[in-house]
């Protein structure tokens, strides 16, 4: 007989390059789940996946059966809504993906929040550095920026505005730019994104727009540690408001060129197109789009 757990094994294999990723997704060793798949493939008589030591792929039957066990998995997880009682208590699986900083600083703490509102609810939170398009098996995921997919549209949250911002002692000792060609003669810190040309900041400040190309002095993949250095002395950094605002209130940093303005992108949700859209992550969409804009 087949197993739900033959079920999220297909799917985990459809969803990764490698046995040891699949084996993480589902919270085994590589051993077992070689196993799992060997006695999978005996019992179904077929071949489900070819493997060797670096990369896995689907066969045609693996394909098929890995769309069928994503399609039963959906049915089983949905069945709980199907039986909510009146006062429309949710149950299930909720599985958030978004990008680390903001996830770890601004999504973590409303989904405890969900969480009390929800106790029936089992929600995963799923932190990335490209949530989008490396998103698995998430129902929902935060993203920073615009999407084109017909399956999924994007609900905005909040804005996204970026600022320049140093120390105070960086200042005192640089002095502070009062054009964005000064910045040429300062040292920069930036943020490796994606697969974002850092290195090009964009300033507008009425009908006039500066795009400059800046030499880092600092560079990182970790937004977290670039706003560190800034607040430590290290130089200017571009940074989200969400990030800096803290360390701007406390006087750790010091907006710079603050009557300029940068390219920002908006921090959006992405759901499903609402007939695939389960009344879980409506909830989510509703309370988040509440809580972000209070």
């Amino acid at each position: 007989m087949i197993a739900l757990e033959d079920l999220r094994l297909a799917v985990a294999l459809s969803r990764c390059e490698s046995l040891s990723a699949a084996a993480r997704v589902l919270n085994v060793s590589p051993p077992a789940l070689s196993m799992r798949l060997r006695k999978l493939e005996t019992h179904l008589g077929i071949t489900l996946a070819n493997r060797d030591a670096r990369r896995l792929s689907l066969t045609a039957d693996g394909e098929r059966f890995a769309r069928e066990s994503a399609h039963l998995l959906e049915q089983l997880e949905a069945l709980p809504e199907s039986f909510r009682q009146r006062d429309e208590r949710l149950a299930g699986t909720l599985r958030l993906a978004a990008p680390f900083g903001y996830g770890r600083q601004r999504i973590a703490p409303l989904l405890a929040r969900f969480a009390k509102l929800h106790p029936q609810l089992c929600l995963h939170l799923d932190l990335r550095e490209t949530p989008w398009p490396d998103r698995h098996d998430s129902d929902a995921v935060i993203h920073i920026g615009s999407l084109n997919d017909s399956l999924w549209i994007a609900r905005p949250l909040a804005q996204n505005h970026r600022w320049l911002c140093a120390s105070a002692a960086y200042l005192e000792q640089h002095g502070v730019p009062s054009t964005p060609e000064e910045l040429a003669r300062h040292r920069c810190i930036c943020i490796r994104e994606n697969d974002e040309d850092v290195t090009l900041w964009h300033l507008s400040k009425g009908q006039v727009k500066k795009t400059l190309r800046i030499e880092p002095a600092l560079l990182s993949n970790d937004g977290s540690v670039a706003r560190r250095w800034a607040e430590q002395g290290a130089g200017i950094v571009l940074r989200s408001q969400w990030d800096v605002s803290d360390a701007i209130a406390s006087g750790r940093l010091v907006r710079v060129l603050a009557d300029w303005q940068l390219a920002s992108a908006p921090i959006n949700l992405l759901v499903p197109v609402r007939k695939h859209r389960s009344a879980r992550v409506q909830a989510l969409m509703e309370f988040l789009e509440t809580a972000l804009k209070a």
